[in-house]
């Protein structure tokens, strides 16, 4: 494996996004499904080849289970679903520990890890006070503790650096417009399109802060062939 793998990985998550998106925008619902299963594994991949941790990959591999439950319309593919994330928000948040534990990255000043925290905490009580009484009963409690998972991980995110903080903030927009959507919320034109590129831009961003933050580059030849001598 070396850059030029990486790259091809790149691309062609590039292409499959594109015709996620677009067959969204279109209301093209079967390119959507094939598109959608297979966002996160390229990305896992990619991840991989860089050289990222095997947590990272497991997050973005829940992710995928998550995509790929959320494609069927029944409350317990919902529920199910739901349990992949988060899931994966806890490989997130044991990765970004461990990643500041290994780059020995200095923590944000007191003042400003406070503020995050607060503007993070304000969130999650305003938008689950708000999206509760319009939640099925059967899904108040689920939807709170994810929620509660969910903003930990941004949290964490947000002090690993600026993409992964990035892209923790844009998971948690993208996971609260599902939440709007099964509360009843009036909607924006194609919610769909939305929840997904705001989905994709915050996995990706997620992987792409942690890689940043790890030194990770792609394998070179050489060493790739070391391993598998050292393997075999």
């Amino acid at each position: 494996m070396n850059a030029r793998h990486a790259r091809v990985l790149l691309v062609a998550l590039g292409l499959v996004t594109l015709v996620d998106l677009v067959s969204l925008a279109a209301g093209y619902g079967t390119g959507h499904t094939a598109a959608k299963p297979l966002l996160m594994p390229l990305l896992a991949l990619y991840a991989r080849v860089c050289g990222g941790p095997r947590l990272l990959v497991a997050a973005l591999l829940f992710g995928w289970g998550g995509d790929v439950l959320l494609l069927f319309d029944a409350e317990p593919a919902f529920l199910a679903g739901m349990a992949s994330f988060a899931a994966g928000h806890v490989c997130y948040l044991l990765l970004f520990r461990q990643t500041a534990a290994l780059t020995g990255k200095r923590p944000p000043r007191a003042r400003a890890t406070w503020l995050t925290a607060a503007a993070y905490a304000l969130a999650l009580v305003t938008t689950v006070a708000l999206l509760w009484p319009g939640l099925p009963a059967d899904l108040r409690v689920p939807v709170a503790g994810y929620s509660l998972l969910l903003t930990a991980m941004a949290y964490g995110a947000a002090r690993l650096g600026l993409l992964a903080g990035i892209g923790g903030a844009l998971f948690m927009l993208s996971d609260t417009l599902i939440a709007t959507g099964v509360a009843e919320w009036p909607q924006l034109p194609r919610p769909d399109f939305w929840i997904m590129i705001t989905y994709i831009a915050a996995q990706y961003l997620l992987a792409r802060g942690v890689l940043g933050a790890a030194g990770a580059q792609p394998v070179p030849p050489a060493t790739y062939r070391e391993r598998r001598t050292v393997t075999t």
